[in-house]
């Protein structure tokens, strides 16, 4: 076995490489008997010394006084250059190959066949985890854009801790998100600060009064929707053709031109009304500026108990999971 070092990187075997090494200690070494010093089959050092003297790692010996027959080892730098310049054609072939697989997506398409509804791209799914890791998939590699109409009340806390990674990640991409919600939603506050903090990252969020579509939409291309809009539990619709695509983006459209944005609808809180203490408010300052506890509790003047335990009620007015979470939070309703 070769290490992760050794020549097995550049294409050789642990056979060709011994070899090499043995030539390279032993120059103009006679081939007929070499086997018996490396304790190998003659069959399989014969091989190795004709891979070998194909890539020019062995040449015959071209002085007089070398034995008939003898190969000398041919100087590592330029061994290594052969097989470096050899082993990088290899890999850009293989990554022409890979970097041009359209005509897998149309076998496995052909796999699919069987089981892909007609209807010109669109397939029904059933199974709600299915849904869930289709949606998934659709947002993790959208490059464009995400649309979306989503009629919820509330989000619970493992909604939101499920969906913030993907989202965050989309709009660090430079995807651009926009969504319309109820206003009814707004009404949750994990939910209404939720959505504070996604527009704070850069989505575009309205909100509309009465609203029963779902939609979502990644790049104007892929359309998800439910096959019974009374009933989400009876599955989605997965379109990508374009008429239908083209006509849920039109829907899409009526529906965000008469929804509000949200920064209409969420004001910040003045500081008259903040739901902290003066205290808790000191603690959440003291948050932001200092890493460890015991600083900031010697700064206000309180126990180290005392001061973990203001952090744990300002996290929960916050809504927020931690506290950087919560240093955006309060930056963001300008609270700090």
């Amino acid at each position: 076995m070769n290490s992760a070092g050794g020549m097995g990187l550049l294409g050789i075997s642990a056979m060709e490489e011994r070899v090499y090494r043995h030539f390279l200690r032993n120059p103009d070494t006679p081939t007929e008997d070499i086997h018996l010093l490396l304790h190998t089959p003659q069959d399989d050092v014969r091989a190795a010394l004709d891979r070998l003297t194909e890539l020019g790692l062995l040449r015959r010996a071209e002085h007089g006084d070398a034995p008939a027959g003898s190969l000398t080892a041919t100087d590592p730098e330029i061994a290594v250059g052969l097989l470096t310049d050899r082993r990088l054609s290899e890999l850009h072939h293989e990554l022409q190959q890979v970097t041009r697989p359209r005509h897998l997506v149309a076998e496995l398409r052909a796999e699919q066949g069987a089981h892909t509804p007609s209807g010109g791209g669109v397939e029904r799914m059933t199974n709600l985890a299915q849904i869930r890791d289709r949606i998934d998939d659709l947002a993790f590699f959208a490059r464009e854009e995400i649309l979306s109409v989503e009629p919820y009340k509330a989000l619970t806390p493992e909604n939101i801790e499920h969906a913030r990674p993907l989202d965050k990640r989309c709009l660090r991409r430079g995807v651009h998100i926009r969504s319309v919600v109820l206003k009814e939603a707004l009404d949750d506050p994990p939910t209404a600060a939720y959505l504070r903090e996604l527009t704070a990252q850069g989505a575009s969020i309205r909100a509309a009064s009465d609203i029963a579509e779902r939609i979502l939409v990644y790049d104007r291309h892929t359309a998800l929707v439910p096959a019974d809009p009374a009933d989400t539990s009876r599955g989605a619709l997965v379109a990508q053709e374009s008429g239908l695509v083209a006509s849920i983006l039109s829907l899409f459209d009526k529906i965000w031109n008469q929804a509000t944005d949200l920064t209409h609808l969420l004001t910040d809180p003045t500081p008259d009304v903040l739901p902290l203490s003066p205290m808790e408010l000191e603690v959440l300052k003291s948050m932001c500026r200092v890493t460890k506890d015991e600083i900031g509790a010697r700064q206000l003047g309180i126990s180290l108990r005392t001061y973990r335990r203001h952090v744990a009620d300002v996290l929960r007015h916050l809504n927020a999971s931690n506290r950087p979470h919560a240093a955006l939070l309060a930056r963001e309703r300008g609270w700090i």
